[in-house]
């Protein structure tokens, strides 16, 4: 889908503007606060500034408006910087994204202006303890009780959890429905009395993020934040969903670009033998399948972002880019280590980082496994015979 000159402009000066901002306030302290595993408060409030929390927000409501194939290119280079920022980044959009297509007007005047500011920042709770891919199996209630519901239940893995302060919650509003998801509803959910959090999760990589368990104690949430009315609430988290998975398959492409170039730079420096490295037939057939896997997994994503630019339903080409392009990211950051020998094990080169932070892409936004199912039904359904 081609853009238009005034589109492709904006997106040029969109782009240069989020290079700044890595050139400027990322890339000088990226190391120390992933090192430190440090909430990275003073480039949120840069990102507020850029207006990255109202990236897809319409502009209507004071967003920016980006076309989601636009948005995909800005994850790409901030996973390339950091990683862990393109997190706090998505969460917080889906949750915005749902309220854009499920909610109704007066709740999209309320809040969607207010995320777009990044004044109300937050995200996605949908995971719980004993449930992750099968969310029909998710605990937390939500009773009617006059003008409220009564909330009861733990999140956990929520991204943006400590520092945000609004939730697209994952609820049952009569856990007796049959099918599971009739039973199933969404409630913005601010913090306040009975919402809480229980802890602040370690984690292997994907370091400075805020991801915590959530509880909910007898939490009251006022009625009017039902999102697409009882019944809708897998439907409203289907609604975000394709817009996060391309945001993880444009953050596995920035992964591994940014592996490719670690290891493109590191095969020209280090000589063996006399010569530089990448002479090597070795390590210029790694360099080659690398370069490969990050040009199909970006052509991928594009693909699966321009359909959602045209509002066409892209569960089969999103589940192949974020199939495809995790994937990318895994493998280049591992061979970006071992080009790189024993100085990729140490922390002093990025490419121990890539190392860790990659796994986690083939698991969030539903795992590869699940990518994979949807791809083959998808298939079949397009191909009946």
């Amino acid at each position: 889908m081609s853009a238009s000159p005034d589109t492709g402009e904006q997106e040029r000066l969109i782009l240069d503007a989020v290079d700044r901002f890595l050139e400027r306030h990322v890339r000088p302290v990226a190391a120390k606060l992933e090192h430190a595993d440090e909430y990275p408060a003073e480039i949120v409030e840069r990102m507020k500034e850029l207006g990255l929390f109202g990236a897809v927000i319409p502009a209507e409501y004071g967003g920016l408006g980006l076309r989601p194939s636009t948005y995909a290119k800005v994850i790409e280079r901030i996973s390339a910087e950091w990683m862990s920022l393109s997190g706090i980044v998505n969460s917080h959009l889906i949750m915005a994204r749902i309220v854009d297509r499920m909610g109704t007007e007066a709740q999209k005047r309320a809040f969607l202006p207010r995320f777009a500011t990044g004044e109300l920042r937050g995200g996605l709770a949908l995971t719980e303890p004993d449930c992750g891919t099968d969310l029909q199996a998710i605990r937390t209630t939500a009773r009617r009780e006059g003008d409220h519901y009564v909330v009861n239940g733990t999140k956990t893995w929520i991204s943006n959890g400590i520092f945000g302060s609004c939730f697209a919650l994952l609820v049952k509003t009569d856990p007796e429905a049959q099918p599971r998801h009739r039973g199933m509803s969404m409630l913005l959910a601010e913090k306040g009395p009975g919402f809480r959090v229980g802890r602040r999760l370690e984690k292997l990589g994907y370091k400075g993020i805020d991801s915590a368990e959530l509880v909910f104690e007898d939490y009251r949430v006022p009625a009017d934040r039902l999102l697409g009315g009882e019944g809708q609430g897998m439907a409203c988290a289907i609604s975000g969903l394709e817009l996060g998975r391309v945001n993880v398959a444009a953050r596995g492409v920035g992964v591994a670009q940014r592996a490719l170039d670690e290891a493109v730079r590191y095969a020209q420096q280090r000589r063996t033998f006399g010569r530089p490295i990448h002479e090597h037939q070795a390590i210029a057939l790694k360099l080659a399948d690398m370069a490969t896997r990050v040009e199909a997994a970006r052509l991928l994503t594009e693909k699966a972002a321009q359909a959602l630019d045209r509002g066409d339903r892209c569960d089969y080409e999103a589940g192949m880019a974020k199939l495809f392009a995790t994937e990318a990211a895994v493998e280049n950051s591992l061979e970006a280590m071992r080009i790189h020998g024993g100085y990729g094990y140490s922390k002093e080169f990025v490419v121990e980082r890539l190392y860790r932070d990659a796994p986690l892409l083939v698991i969030g936004e539903g795992t590869n496994e699940i990518q994979r199912l949807v791809i083959a039904k998808r298939l079949i359904e397009r191909n009946r015979i």
